[in-house]
């Protein structure tokens, strides 16, 4: 007999529950509001606090000070590997009151592996002797719905289900966790938890920045080989895009919402900006991995494209773009032609796209470089182009590439990564395939930076550029 299925598991705990409603981007931020409610709200009151957890397809449990004092497995795809190692670390604790990990502390749970039916949707299980809660998305497209249980019978029908699967697939992490539940004697159930639960949920939700959720990557309909590997990545990208984007745009509304004060001292108000942009920055670039993923899996046909005023656009950029780099002590320059026409592009996503290639174009540089951003006519286009200057004057010959070449490793076909730097960056493929989505062309070629060209707005070409070879 199968060992029940992770799906299986969240379909038991979806009965009695009434049928979904929502869209995906619902039951996401439900999701994520309960999670900050039980780390921020409920489980801080427990100290000392024991337990143990289950979750899927990536850790649900984001605090440090958390995750240091509970025992986890956490089923996740097989294409992690060691890729989940360091997400205590990467974490922060938003209260400043947990001490850093020791050096070579190893994460506080043990991995398990995913099987092909148990999906992906996430699912966490959590015990401990004052609170038990089981949390989990589950229903079809459009019907989807944010499962909350406290009850004990539906607890300990997952848990014996948990049981049934690990004897089967994980026999060693089985006796670990009946051997937890022992330690942890006696359960008590609190009848009122979910009176009192649901409206701090609630406050959550109406705190939340609206772009704390990202619409899954994984679509039902992959056929052969290549189409499930690629799945396989795309949830993959999907977990710890939300792992990482989520709790970034909690910090941040807590950090704008500290701004607004006015006694705050001059050097704090500086930090407290300069978190913010960190953070902006952050969920930008994991914005465009969702979007570049998205693109690899369903590539679209022409999209609706509108008059859009690219220099003026750049000008409004600069200034941030400034401050970006003075982090990383270089500076830019901006050069744009007069009188430029619009082009055909999508306005909303250009802005997001152009800041995530001038930070892929500058993240290699060495400080005090100049990165000179151009737009200038180029017949039935507009040229935008970017360059550097090496200190002292000097052209860097290879726009800043050439001290990473031969450094960086294909992580599929999204993303790369550079492991001297630890940066995480997309491709060249996908930033070509996000630019040709907004009606641009890519070219990176040594010797002359990065070069996007646009159709002016009444020169719209009747198809999306081709894709340049590889």
């Amino acid at each position: 007999m199968t060992s029940p299925s992770l799906a299986q598991i969240r379909q038991r705990l979806a009965e009695g529950v009434p049928t979904g409603r929502a869209d995906e981007d619902g039951v996401r931020r439900q999701w994520w509001a309960a999670l900050a409610t039980l780390q921020n709200d409920f489980l801080p009151t427990l100290q000392p606090l024991r337990g143990v957890w289950l979750a899927s397809p990536l850790p649900a449990l984001y605090e440090p000070a958390l995750l240091r004092q509970l025992q986890g497995w956490v089923w996740t795809p097989a294409a992690v590997g060691s890729l989940l190692q360091p997400p205590v670390a990467l974490l922060p604790d938003p209260r400043g009151t947990a001490p850093p990990p020791a050096e070579g502390e190893a994460a506080a749970f043990e991995r398990l592996t995913l099987r092909e039916d148990d999906g992906t949707d996430p699912l966490l299980l959590l015990i401990t002797p004052d609170l038990q809660v089981a949390m989990a998305l589950e229903g079809e497209p459009q019907r989807r719905r944010f499962v909350l249980r406290f009850d004990p019978s539906a607890l300990s029908a997952a848990l014996q289900l948990v049981d049934q699967r690990l004897q089967d697939t994980a026999p060693q992490a089985g006796l670990q966790l009946r051997s937890a539940l022992q330690r942890l004697g006696q359960l008590r159930s609190d009848e009122d938890m979910a009176l009192r639960f649901w409206p701090r949920l609630g406050e959550q939700l109406a705190a939340m920045a609206p772009s704390v959720t990202l619409q899954p990557l994984v679509r039902p309909g992959a056929s052969d080989k290549h189409h499930a590997e690629l799945s396989s990545e795309l949830a993959l990208l999907e977990a710890l895009t939300h792992e990482v984007r989520t709790p970034l745009a909690t910090i941040r509304t807590l950090i704008r919402s500290l701004l607004r004060r006015r006694d705050l001292p001059a050097v704090v108000e500086q930090r407290l900006h300069q978190i913010d942009s960190e953070c902006s920055e952050q969920i930008d670039r994991f914005g465009l991995i969702f979007h570049a993923a998205e693109l690899q899996r369903q590539p679209r046909q022409q999209q609706q494209l509108a008059r859009t005023d690219l220099a003026a656009l750049l000008h409004q950029l600069a200034g941030l773009w400034q401050r970006q780099l003075e982090r990383r002590d270089l500076t830019l320059e901006l050069e744009v032609a007069e009188a430029m026409p619009p082009v055909l592009s999508d306005p909303s996503r250009l802005e997001t796209m152009l800041g995530g290639l001038i930070d892929r174009f500058s993240r290699s540089l060495p400080s005090g470089t100049t990165v000179w951003v151009r737009l200038q006519p180029a017949g039935s286009r507009l040229k935008l182009q970017l360059s550097s200057d090496e200190p002292g004057g000097g052209r860097d010959p290879d726009g800043g590439r050439s001290r990473g070449r031969g450094s960086t490793a294909t992580v599929g076909p999204v993303l790369r990564w550079d492991p001297l730097t630890g940066s995480l960056q997309l491709s060249r493929q996908a930033t070509q395939d996000l630019f040709r989505s907004l009606g641009g062309r890519l070219t990176e070629r040594s010797g002359s930076g990065l070069t996007v060209f646009f159709p002016l707005a009444n020169q719209a070409p009747a198809a999306p550029p081709p894709r340049e070879p590889t």
